[in-house]
């Protein structure tokens, strides 16, 4: 199943990136055609350098779900409430955060429109303006995957072993002492997850794109994997062969980072 679902598409869409194909006919043998002319492409350097704010900012949502994390592990009244309604943008689809998002953003009529009038006296529309459309997009991706983390973190939490901390705290570490050298060394396993699944996600980031803007305004939102389905399955002409040299890009970008982790992982048990 998985050579079927995983490793024989990954070869196919390798020889396929060397052939020019719309998709339905004969395939023509271009070598690395479409790789020379990714090069000359300005929105494929604009993809990656949005790819690589994603992966940066993404990150945030490691800290953030955290310290939500640390706020929600409590035993008071209705924290299981709280508990619900911090995951909740995990369990909603990415198609209804963006729209959520859109209508959050909307120049009309959107709340964070209209608190940026009151303080700067104008409105800003974010995701029609170039220099803040990418930014725009990262929030509205770190609301559920700073959910995600957090889930992460309190699991990791409900595992920590509470002697260590009974003795830390006779030893007088409190605070961010205690923090730092007694809980967030038990979290470890669950910073690797939160790290990886951030990563990952950071990098394959679609629906969003999609739902809020299409790449733009004027391509300056795009990213591989958007920018890879517009040259492939798009209008612009159903460029399989290109399409797929860009997902091979994407596919080099990913197993850099998955080698690093696994290795980091192996490191990990072997010491242990």
């Amino acid at each position: 199943m998985f050579a079927i679902y995983v490793l024989i598409p990954i070869v196919q869409s390798i020889w396929i990136s060397f052939h020019e194909w719309d998709g339905l006919g004969d395939k023509a043998w271009i070598g690395l055609g479409n790789y020379i002319e990714l090069l000359d492409d300005d929105t494929f350097y604009t993809s990656l350098k949005n790819n690589f704010l994603w992966l940066v900012l993404y990150l945030l949502a490691i800290p953030g779900g955290l310290a939500v994390a640390l706020f929600l592990n409590q035993n008071v009244m209705g924290i299981r409430l709280y508990k619900s309604l911090f995951f909740f943008p995990f369990v909603i689809s990415q198609v209804v955060v963006g729209l959520m998002f859109t209508w959050f953003y909307a120049p009309d009529f959107g709340l964070f429109s209209a608190l940026i009038e009151k303080l700067t006296g104008q409105q800003i529309a974010i995701l029609a303006d170039e220099r803040f459309v990418t930014y725009g997009i990262i929030v509205a991706g770190l609301w559920p995957q700073t959910a995600y983390c957090m889930i992460l973190y309190l699991t990791g939490l409900n595992n920590i072993n509470p002697e260590q901390v009974e003795a830390a705290r006779m030893d007088g570490a409190k605070g961010l002492k205690l923090l730092w050298h007694v809980i967030l060394p038990q979290l470890a396993p669950a910073s690797f997850i939160a790290l990886v699944v951030t990563v990952i996600g950071s990098l394959r980031s679609f629906d969003l794109v999609s739902i809020m803007t299409a790449g733009g305004p004027y391509g300056s939102s795009q990213i591989l994997s958007y920018f890879m389905y517009e040259q492939a399955l798009s209008e612009y002409g159903y460029r399989m062969g290109y399409g797929a040299a860009i997902a091979v890009v994407l596919f080099l970008i990913m197993m850099v980072f998955i080698t690093l982790f696994i290795v980091r992982m192996l490191s990990q048990e072997r010491n242990s």
